[in-house]
């Protein structure tokens, strides 16, 4: 349970008589804890045996990065506030210190639980399955010969010790390496210390030469794949890198940094220049976390502790390899019949039509076109903005960039589109958290080809998710407009599940050419037609989209609220959901991360069901459905309900106004995502989830996969 030690669930009793304020921290989930939970039931799909095995890696794998992450920011940022004696505490009523101290005993839990599931259940099944993940002392001795070949031909060259005594300083460790201590012993016997990286230029897993034969009795696979821990290579070869002197111990730390930049970007003459140094220092931040195993001693730790300048409780003593992010590797291997099946992606039958092949701009003027990746394919977005870089009355394209990737077809289309003349704008977000480099290097490719680069507005990370082609057409112009929940990422639109639509409605294209005016431009404008914007208007309309739910319930026609988002954090939108709650009106959540309401408490939310789906893909689109009465509303966007969604970036809510989709969405997405009982959790009061479980005599239903089977729409 995460309420604070003075709380009593007595908000969940019938008979309590307490007067209930919708301001009370005991209503309110904290949001970092929830995001911790959300961490859990990401291992839970890597312990899960239904799940095929590397799939399972993968998510254990998803765990560590995530982790990575959360303590790069989240936790960097409580150490920033204490740092600065910063009292305030959050919605549910936790001091960062308090925060702080909750966090380090979840993470320690996750990260053992991690590597427990790792060593007792997916090492047996991988060494099992012809996959053998092993100790350099574990290697037969043929092994550690080709081992100790690879070490000599290939790591030795890339390895630097570094000795740290008076003559010495202790070397910077950069974020999220993996290093050595090593304690040496000279003639003298003088005991000296001494650090190694383990180079993230090489493979983690070293892989040795695999064995091939015929299928073996005990019906293991032919293939056998091998691999040694690098870091245990080197530490069995650590005479090689200290001749003469006598190895008494080493032992892996790695440590996590401060990697949340702070960009000053009033004061920032050049944003781009700006943000290249930000990333170059990122690798220079307060040490946030070491982890360590346990069988480092005391004497080792007190070097580690007094040079990065870290509090104990941030060590985490660990049984097992650190850095699982690096697991990821296993992914790779060849192995079909230990993964989920191909993923068959389908293009709706209006876009396969020789018709829209040949002009996807008359079918857009004639209907709007839904895509549901990754059921649907990412294809049709290339292709629609491709064929604009090349239609001569084509006379303009812009579009906002979030995470792209590498190699993207949507950044290559726009550039060719540059080169055939056309007025290209682009808005490329150098503020997407992690994805700095990438972005930054697409920016200065698009500028030198001409394109017209944005880098977005002072204070405001946008976020938004909207390509605008305007196309000449006869004496008139038309505005023909892509806007989606998901990047324009045609590698991550095969395990997002997201949406985008297509649409040549005049007033959204009104309304998206106000938008870039706004972020290309100067312009006040404070009211749009149809699209809610942040920061503008998606606050005020999104709360009287509720308000109006409540009225409808107080004049007796049943509300009904259906929000699919990433994460619920937003107190004032969350205290609007109490009060429709406590109108009557029905409110399902369908939250994958984060949830900071608390469902099921008499009084305030008994009429809110929050669930959350993790399975396969990656939810991450965002469905606001309001029941008006009969005369339902559906809108779709970017935001997710969180106070830096809605006051700090420009975000983009858009409405879906063909009754063919609005369907489609209410009953074969939303409904069918309330109707799960596979891999779907349920929020507790407490802040726990719980797994729904079907009842008996009932079907089994899993959402993605029925989406998988049923995703045929003409």
């Amino acid at each position: 349970m995460y309420l604070n030690e003075h709380t009593e669930l007595a908000l969940d009793k019938p008979d309590s008589t307490e007067e209930i304020h919708l301001n009370d921290p005991r209503l309110f989930i904290n949001r970092d804890l929830s995001l911790l939970e959300f961490q859990r039931r990401v291992l839970q799909e890597g312990k899960d045996e239904n799940n095929p095995l590397l799939e399972r890696v993968k998510f254990l794998a998803i765990v560590g990065s995530n982790l990575d992450e959360f303590f790069m920011v989240r936790v960097a940022g409580l150490h920033k506030q204490i740092d600065a004696g910063v009292i305030d505490t959050t919605p549910d009523g936790m001091t960062p210190f308090e925060e702080l101290a909750a966090i380090r005993k979840l993470t320690h839990t996750l990260m053992a639980e991690a590597r427990e599931c790792l060593r007792d259940e997916l090492l047996p099944l991988l060494h099992k399955a012809g996959i053998h993940i092993l100790d350099y002392a574990a290697l037969s001795s043929r092994q550690k010969e080709m081992a100790n070949q690879y070490f000599q031909e290939i790591v030795f060259p890339v390895l630097t010790p570094l000795a740290f005594d008076p003559g010495h300083p202790f070397p910077h460790i950069s974020n999220l390496s993996l290093n050595l201590a090593v304690v040496i012993r000279g003639e003298d016997d003088e005991e000296l210390f001494a650090r190694i990286k383990v180079p993230n230029t090489l493979p983690r897993l070293v892989p040795i030469k695999r064995s091939s034969s015929g299928m073996r009795k005990d019906g293991t696979p032919p293939h056998q794949y091998y691999f040694v821990w690098l870091e245990t290579l080197i530490a069995a070869n650590l005479h090689e890198l200290f001749p003469g002197m006598e190895i008494v111990e080493a032992h892996p730390f790695r440590i996590t940094r401060d990697a949340d930049m702070e960009i000053q970007e009033i004061e920032a003459g050049d944003l781009l220049e700006t943000m290249e140094q930000s990333v170059r220092q990122r690798r220079f931040g307060s040490v946030v976390r070491v982890t360590v195993n346990d069988a480092m001693p005391s004497h080792v730790r007190d070097i580690l502790v007094e040079n990065l300048e870290v509090d104990r409780r941030d060590i985490y003593t660990l049984d097992g390899p650190l850095g699982l992010s690096d697991l990821m590797s296993l992914y790779r291997i060849e192995r079909h019949d230990l993964k989920d099946p191909t993923l068959r992606q389908s293009i709706p039958a209006r876009l396969r039509s020789e018709t829209a092949d040949a002009n996807i701009f008359n079918l857009i003027r004639h209907e709007d076109v839904l895509l549901h990746h990754p059921y649907d394919t990412f294809l049709p977005v290339v292709d629609f903005l491709r064929k604009a870089s090349r239609d001569p009355d084509v006379l303009a394209i812009k579009q906002t960039l979030y995470r792209v990737g590498r190699n993207s077809p949507v950044v290559k289309a726009l550039l060719e589109a540059s080169q055939n003349g056309k007025q290209v704008a682009v808005l490329v977000e150098l503020k997407a958290r992690f994805d700095e480099e990438s972005n930054i290097t697409w920016a200065k490719m698009l500028e030198s080809e001409g394109v017209h680069v944005i880098y977005g507005l002072p204070g405001l990370k946008t976020h938004s998710k909207i390509a605008l082609v305007v196309r000449r057409e006869g004496e008139h112009i038309r505005r023909y407009i892509h806007l989606a929940t998901g990047n324009y990422n045609a590698v991550t639109a095969q395990i997002y599940e997201d949406l985008g639509m297509f649409t040549a409605d005049e007033e959204i294209g009104a309304d998206a050419t106000d938008l870039f005016n706004y972020l290309t431009g100067y312009s006040a404008k404070k009211e749009y037609r149809k699209l809610l914007v942040a920061p503008i208007n998606l606050r005020q309309r999104f709360e009287e989209l509720i308000d109006r739910e409540i009225q409808h319930q107080q004049d007796g026609k049943p509300g009904h609220l259906i929000l699919k988002m990433n994460a619920l954090v937003d107190p004032p939108i969350i205290r609007r959901l109490y009060l429709a709650s406590q109108a009557g009106v029905k409110v399902d959540l369908i939250v994958r991360g984060i949830c900071c309401l608390r469902p099921g408490i008499t009084g305030v939310s008994d009429n809110i069901r929050v669930i959350s789906v993790v399975g396969r893909f990656l939810e991450h689109s965002r469905i606001y459905y309001f029941h008006n009465a009969g005369d339902e509303e559906i809108y779709l966007g970017s935001a997710d309900l969180m106070p830096r969604n809605i006051n700090r970036r420009v975000e983009v809510l858009f409405p879906v106004q063909d009754a063919r989709i609005i369907r489609y969405l209410r009953d074969s997405v939303l409904g069918t995502y309330l109707e799960s009982n596979v891999k779907t959790r349920i929020l507790r009061p407490d802040g726990a989830y719980e797994y729904i479980q079907a009842a008996p005599g009932d079907e089994t239903l899993s959402v993605q996969e029925w989406l998988l089977k049923h995703h045929q729409r003409t």
